[in-house]
């Protein structure tokens, strides 16, 4: 008898490396002088909001914390003509409400434009991309302003408020999100258990897109954040937004740099405070994508 020959089994998948490769020396020291390079200016930042005047004009400056942050906040809080606080207040009521607006009416919009079928979707979908291309707030700033005037709106928050309730990006992007996220047959098995279309997007299609959410979330919070001209022209000095007021301390106290620095860190904060609230839905939303992709 002949023996028969077996050939050997290659070896199960889950035995092969779970990485392509190892970073190497090189790539860390790299990558490592990248974070000094972008973390140094925010760390010198408020290194400096914890000094005076004169130990900022130090040579070499100082790179460690003082002990006058709580001087410098109290000054910057009293500058009559910065009004920091109300900034604030009225950057965080700008900024949370609009974001919640956004990713509210973004979300509805993504699941009917992915997940529902109606005449005109895509025609709806290609006029809400073009507004994308169109840089409409800086084409729309003349009939803006007049219908604020109109209104009665110049010198208030919601101002500031109603022409950003709404965005192309965020509904672009939730459609795709949708999109991908949500498959046809899950939408299809709730509906066929006799769910409405309510009860589909609350149950089914918002679980699904929280990671995409967050994104959106942080982008629009930090967008309207960061917003400067539109409140600067239709806001007065004595109720701004928290960048006007920055502007307002630039002109008042140039050569103050420890108020300016401090000024910017509290400017900055709370972007930091919204980045790690959402940071582990981003970070679980980017690893989502990369075991689809």
């Amino acid at each position: 008898m002949t023996a028969i020959q077996t050939r050997p089994r290659p070896a199960p998948r889950s035995a092969a490396p779970n990485r392509i490769w190892d970073a190497g020396p090189l790539t860390k020291v790299v990558l490592a002088f990248a974070l000094v390079l972008s973390a140094f200016p925010i760390y010198y930042m408020f290194i400096m909001a914890t000094r005076t005047n004169d130990e900022a004009l130090d040579t070499p400056p100082p790179l460690l914390p003082g002990g006058t942050l709580g001087e410098n906040v109290e000054r910057l809080l009293a500058a009559d003509d910065a009004y920091f606080a109300t900034g604030l207040i009225n950057s965080a009521i700008v900024a949370t409400t609009v974001t919640v607006s956004v990713v509210l009416i973004s979300t509805l919009a993504g699941f009917a434009f992915a997940k529902l079928k109606f005449r005109g979707s895509k025609i709806m979908l290609g006029l809400i991309l073009v507004t994308m291309m169109v840089p409409l707030q800086q084409m729309g700033i003349v009939p803006l302003y007049e219908m604020m005037v109109t209104l009665g709106w110049t010198g208030q928050i919601q101002a500031v408020i109603l022409p950003f309730l709404v965005n192309g990006f965020g509904v672009f992007m939730m459609t795709q999100y949708t999109t991908q996220a949500v498959p046809d047959e899950l939408v299809e098995a709730a509906r066929v258990d006799g769910a409405s279309t309510m009860r589909i997007y609350v149950s089914v299609v918002l679980p699904a897109v929280r990671p995409g959410m967050a994104v959106l979330a942080l982008l629009t919070f930090m967008q309207n954040w960061n917003e400067f001209m539109w409140p600067s022209i239709v806001l007065n000095p004595e109720n701004p937004v928290v960048q006007t007021s920055i502007a307002a301390l630039n002109q008042a106290h140039g050569t103050d740099y420890v108020m300016l620095f401090t000024g910017t860190a509290a400017s900055v904060l709370p972007l930091f405070i919204v980045f790690i609230a959402f940071g582990r839905q981003i970070v679980g939303g980017l690893m989502e994508g990369a075991v689809k992709a």
